[in-house]
This record gives structure tokens, C-alpha cells and sequence, in this order.
């Protein structure tokens, strides 16, 4: 194949395609939405033969158990697609709205209207429920797409596409608004990420490297984030029972996501009798816990955490942890070695949350819950097309509005400036 023909051509269909998307109503784009949720439950079996495909091949090639949880496509992450599908059907359409709108004193009205970025290029690793969730937000939103999975999950996300184009030609819109790349040659990246003649934006969704090498080369804006460096603090005035239950389930609930809990922060104040609780309940998951000196010095046995632990984002079932000087002593380590994804308190003291949400400068920022909520599904957007830690543009979970900008509309009748 010729890689940098057929990425040309996909582009040039995506860019055509865009123009169909954007001119669709809003009933139009929801009817594909709610097709597709209907192709995906009638191609379960198809849909699970193909992963089982992806997932043979992974274990052939040595993948290790975070990837290979997040390539798996179990019923009921089959079935959190198609709820997804169905909610962001469900969500108001951001195009078209008008806001802002005021009359200036020359008598002419100025506001601002939501409006499509255009086309989106997706890349991404191992998990093929993002086929999904990219497509409903892009589509949505107005946007074409082009999506690059994993060469690991490459069967189902073909598998997938069978089902968005599915959905896309019931409801009559452009069978390019949505475009899986067929190929895993990763020469197809280099070519998505430098046509800004044909791409508006590219999201990453993958390891640290991935988004380093897109982030690097790429002549097109991107949309990222890094590292998932979670923390989650225990304050002096938490509550031993919630504390308990927020921590062990910001690390345990999944091992391999970027809004799992990686290093444990406990004030010095408490830590004398909460640390042996949590010390026990995650051993008793399987968890390895690295610590700190005074950590060690109260939990016996614990491996000795290095500088390198504290910048970690392990995706597995290890966990750093930091007696810390109270609340100061919180916010100093994560504002050093936080990735500015999703951090949390557990206290009851209002003062101090209050304090913590204000200076932990992250895209999410929690009192009492757990990181695992970091996630559009969550956040009530449907799905999400990745958490940007970058502070323009889209901020924290990038949902329908994170995929659109806003331009300037007047309205006069006649008025000409003198």
C-alpha cells in the first residue's frame, strides 16, 4: 500500500465529508447515534470473535496485563458502548447555539455561535471501545473523523467500523464522517499528524511516548495529556471510613487507567493509624506498595520508594506512598510532581478542601472521591474524546463542547459604521 496516497485520499474524503456532518440536523446525527447502538447489539458474537482475534495475538506478542485489560471487550464494556451511544443521542447539540448576544452602541447585535472544529484525527491504543466513544462525540459535535487504533486491537476496531457505517448510511449522512483506518503501518500516523489541509486537530489517547512523538511532530494543533499522575491526600480531619474506601478504590477499581490513583499522600498527623489499615487492605489486593521513610517506619516490610515513584504512572498494581506536613505539605508534593490530570482530598474540614481545590492546579480536582470518576461517562458527557491536560482550549474530560469552537455573529439591518 501506499501509505501517503491512501492517508491523502482518506483525508480529502474526511475533509468532503465534514461539510455533509456540519450542514446535518441535530435529529439527523442522533438517528446514526441510535443506529449504531443497534448495529453493536446484533454484532455481539461478531464483535467478540474479532477481539478474541486482537487478544490471542496480544498474549502471542507479550502484552502485559494493563494492555491487555484495556484491549479486552467484554459484554459489559460492550454494553457501556452502547450506552454511551444512546446518552450522547441524548445530550443537547452544542451547534448553533448563540451566546453572549447584546446589542453594542451602534445599534448592530454581537454574539457568539458554537460551531464544528471540522475534522478530528484520533489516535489511540488498545482499548477499541474509543472507536466508539470518538465517533458519537465527533459526530455529534458536527465533525468528521478519522480514527487510528492500535495495531493491537485492529480486528475490532474493523469489527467496530462495520457498525458505525452501519448507522451512518440508516440515517443518510457521508459514509466517510467516520473513517477507520484499515492500516497498521504506523507510516499512517506521520502522515494524519502533518495534513492540516485536511485534519483541524488531533486528540492522542496512548502511552507517554505516543504523545511525546504526536505532540513533537505534528503541524496540526493537538489536543493531550501526558501521564495520568493521580493523587489521591488523606487529611487529618478525614474520615477513617471514607478515606478507607476512596483509596483503595482510586487504586483497585482498575489497575490499567489514567485516572487511577498512583501515589498516596497521608497526613503525618494521622498516619500512625490509618497507614496499617490501608497498608493491609492493599496488600490483601495485591497491591506493592513503595514508601517514604517515615512510611516504612510505620508499615514494616515496604519496598523503599525512590524519587523516580513519585512521578510514576505505573498502570499496574503498585502504589507510591508519602507521609506528608499536612495540607501545605499535600499540595507542595503534588503541584511537583502531579501530571495536572486528577487529584483529590479526603477531609471534612470545608476550610481545607476548599483550600485544596483552589491551589492543586489540575484538570480535575476532587473532595472526597475517588479519581476513578475522572471519566466523560462520569461527568455526564456521554463519553469522552480523551482528558486534555493543556489549559487552552479544552480543559479535564473533552466532551461535545471541548470538540468545538466559537466564532463571532452579528446581526444589523443596514447599519454601516461611520
Amino acid at each position: 500500500m501506499d501509505i501517503a496516497a491512501y492517508m491523502a485520499e482518506v483525508g480529502q474524503q474526511a475533509r468532503a465529508a465534514a461539510t455533509g456532518v456540519a450542514r446535518s440536523t441535530t435529529a439527523v446525527r442522533n438517528q446514526a447515534l441510535l443506529a449504531m447502538a443497534e448495529a453493536l447489539d446484533a454484532a455481539r458474537e461478531e464483535l467478540s470473535l474479532a477481539n478474541g482475534k486482537d487478544l490471542q495475538r496480544g498474549r502471542e506478542n507479550g502484552l502485559d496485563a494493563a494492555m491487555l485489560d484495556r484491549l479486552e471487550l467484554t459484554s459489559q464494556r460492550i454494553d457501556t458502548m452502547i450506552e454511551g451511544l444512546r446518552q450522547v443521542a441524548s445530550l443537547p447539540d452544542p451547534i448553533g447555539a448563540v451566546t453572549d448576544l447584546a446589542y453594542r452602541p451602534s445599534g448592530i447585535q454581537v454574539g457568539k455561535m458554537r460551531v464544528p472544529l471540522g475534522v478530528i484525527g484520533i489516535i489511540y491504543e488498545s482499548r477499541p471501545n474509543v472507536t466508539v466513544e470518538a465517533a458519537s462525540l465527533c459526530l455529534k459535535s458536527g465533525n468528521a473523523t478519522i480514527l487510528r487504533g492500535g495495531s493491537e486491537s485492529i480486528h475490532s476496531n474493523q469489527a467496530i467500523a462495520r457498525c458505525i457505517s452501519e448507522g451512518l448510511a440508516q440515517a443518510g449522512l457521508p459514509e466517510n464522517a467516520v473513517q477507520v483506518i484499515k492500516t497498521t503501518d504506523r507510516a499512517a500516523v506521520g502522515e494524519l499528524i502533518t495534513m492540516p489541509d485536511y485534519v483541524d486537530v488531533i486528540v492522542p489517547r496512548g502511552g507517554k511516548g505516543l504523545i511525546e512523538r504526536i505532540s513533537r511532530d505534528a503541524r496540526v494543533p493537538v489536543i493531550k495529556h501526558l501521564d495520568g499522575v493521580c493523587h489521591v491526600y488523606i487529611d487529618s480531619h478525614a474520615d477513617p471510613e471514607k478515606a478507607l474506601r476512596v483509596a483503595i478504590n482510586a487504586k483497585t477499581h482498575r489497575y490499567g487507567t489514567c485516572n487511577t490513583m498512583e501515589t498516596l499522600l497521608v497526613d503525618a498527623e494521622i498516619a500512625e493509624d490509618i497507614l496499617p489499615l490501608l497498608a493491609s487492605a492493599f496488600i490483601e489486593k495485591g497491591v506493592e506498595l513503595r514508601g517514604c521513610e517515615q512510611t516504612r517506619a510505620i508499615v514494616e516490610g515496604m519496598a523503599e520508594a525512590t524519587e523516580a515513584d513519585w512521578e510514576a504512572e505505573y498502570l499496574a498494581p503498585v502504589l507510591a506512598v508519602r507521609v506528608v506536613d499536612g495540607l501545605d505539605g499535600a499540595i507542595a508534593h503534588i503541584n511537583r510532581y502531579s501530571s495536572q490530570h486528577t487529584d483529590s482530598i479526603i477531609t471534612e474540614n470545608y476550610t481545607r478542601a476548599r483550600r485544596f481545590i483552589t491551589e492543586v492546579d489540575s484538570s480535575s480536582v476532587m473532595v472526597n472521591a475517588s479519581t476513578r470518576f475522572a471519566d466523560g461517562f462520569e461527568y455526564g458527557l456521554g463519553a469522552e474524546i480523551g482528558i486534555s491536560t493543556d489549559k487552552i482550549h479544552a480543559r479535564g474530560p473533552v466532551g461535545l463542547e471541548g470538540l468545538t469552537s466559537q466564532k463571532y455573529v452579528v446581526f444589523g439591518d443596514g447599519h454601516i459604521r461611520t
